[in-house]
Parts: C-alpha cells; sequence; structure tokens
C-alpha cells in the first residue's frame, strides 16, 4: 500500500484528501506545521508528497527546494495560488506537478495515482522494457555529442560527470532522446510523460524542459540539444 504524506495547513482540505485518498486504498499520514516536514520525510517511508504552499513555519517553496535537494520522490504541489508565476515557481524547484484549489477530489486521486505509477515504473517495472531504438536495445544507451543517457540504468553523464535529474525531467528527456528529430507539442508531451489529459497548462511541461536545457545544454540560452519549434513544440536534435 502506497504511502502518501500529506502538508497541508486547513483541515477541511486536509481531511477531504484524506478521505478520498483512503478510499482509494492509500495510507496517509498528515503534517501540518512546515517546519516539520523536511525531517519526517527524510525519517519517513512516503511514496509521495501532497505539498500546501502557504504553511506556518516554512513555505511550500523552501520545504520542495530541501527535499528535492536530498531525495526523488513525488511532489504534487496544492495552492489557492493559481497564478503563473506561482506554477512556475513551484515547477522550477522541482515539484513534479500542480493542481491548484479548489480542486475536484477524483482529479487529485487521479494525478496521485498517474505519478506513483510511474515512479513505480521507474524503481522497477520500466527499467525492464525492451527501448524502442536498435541501438539502445543493444547497448541501453543513447549518446548525444558529448550527452549519455542510459535509458536502462536511469542515468546520464555529460562527458564524465553524471547529471542527477528528478523522475519526470529524466523521462521527458529519454522520450525525446528516443523520437530524435520529431516535433512534440506541450500537449503531447504532457499527455505521454504525465499520463493523464493536458488541461491548457503550458507552463508544465515548458519548466521541465528549461531545467533539463540547464543540465544539458553548452548555452541554455541558445539550445542547440533540445529546439523550440515555434508554434508547434519541442524537437531533440540527434
Amino acid at each position: 500500500m502506497s504511502k502518501i504524506l500529506i502538508v497541508e495547513d486547513d483541515n477541511e482540505i486536509a481531511m477531504l484528501e484524506k478521505d478520498y485518498l483512503e478510499i482509494s486504498g492509500y495510507e496517509t499520514e498528515l503534517i501540518q506545521d512546515g517546519c516539520k516536514v523536511v525531517d519526517a520525510v527524510l525519517a519517513g517511508d512516503y511514496d509521495l508528497i501532497l505539498l500546501d504552499l502557504m504553511l506556518p513555519g516554512s513555505s511550500g517553496y523552501d520545504i520542495c527546494r530541501e527535499i528535492r535537494d536530498k531525495i526523488d520522490i513525488p511532489i504534487l504541489m496544492v495552492t489557492a495560488k493559481a497564478e503563473s508565476i506561482d506554477k512556475i515557481r513551484g515547477l522550477g524547484l522541482g515539484a513534479d506537478d500542480y493542481i491548484a484549489k479548489p480542486f475536484d477530489p477524483a482529479e487529485l486521486v487521479a494525478r496521485v495515482k498517474s505519478h506513483l505509477s510511474r515512479y513505480e515504473r521507474l524503481a522497477g517495472g520500466g527499467l525492464k522494457k525492451k527501448p524502442a531504438l536498435d541501438t539502445l536495445a543493444q547497448q541501453g544507451t543513447i549518446q548525444i555529442g558529448n550527452l549519455k543517457i542510459m535509458a536502462l540504468s536511469y542515468k546520464a553523464y555529460r562527458g564524465e560527470q553524471e547529471i542527477k535529474f528528478p523522475n519526470r525531467e529524466f523521462e521527458l528527456l529519454k522520450f525525446l532522446a528516443m523520437n530524435p528529430d520529431i516535433v512534440f507539442s506541450k500537449e503531447q508531451l504532457f499527455v505521454k510523460i504525465w499520463g493523464y489529459e493536458y488541461v491548457a497548462d503550458s507552463a508544465t511541461v515548458m519548466v521541465h524542459i528549461n531545467r533539463i536545457r540547464e543540465k544539458i545544454e553548452e548555452d541554455p540560452s541558445n539550445p542547440k540539444i533540445i529546439e523550440t519549434v515555434w508554434g508547434a513544440g519541442y524537437r531533440l536534435n540527434a
């Protein structure tokens, strides 16, 4: 049974999240003080975090940054702030997804299921899938200049230096690398990587692409590997 940490200081919302998740078969634990979250995450055995942004003691932004620096765990930000700048900031700190209050509890559960299933595939079954490319099937590696993507072991190297990617970033990079020279729209990438219907939120894909570029491009302001095709989407140049 997956265990979910709910970080929410609004008791009514916390109980709503807790009830729907437990009805769906998940174990939950609730923390309402932001100062206690990081220690609890590092000491606990959680599979996903529902993280409110506006918390007493420590903001969700600071918590997300500190957790992401230490471990890779799905982080779904839940907040009343719906402005694009808040979404971009949260995703830029390493959150996997963002849902704004008020939300449909069924949609929240669907997103939780999607993130958990993808992290489970990354940890286990996803490593056993047969890759699409012949060279990848033989070697488990995609080479693009000095960038080496080891799709079977979920590692990436720039030269001899390993690059650390959170789950979503790696899956997005791997998907583009396994489908080189093909333009994918934001909508297509969102559905493929996040696993549920696109909801007109271009910030999610855009921020993840920008974070990948910062790690793999010589000059992120003039990307050569992942190219923006204006009006169409993104393409990885093999």
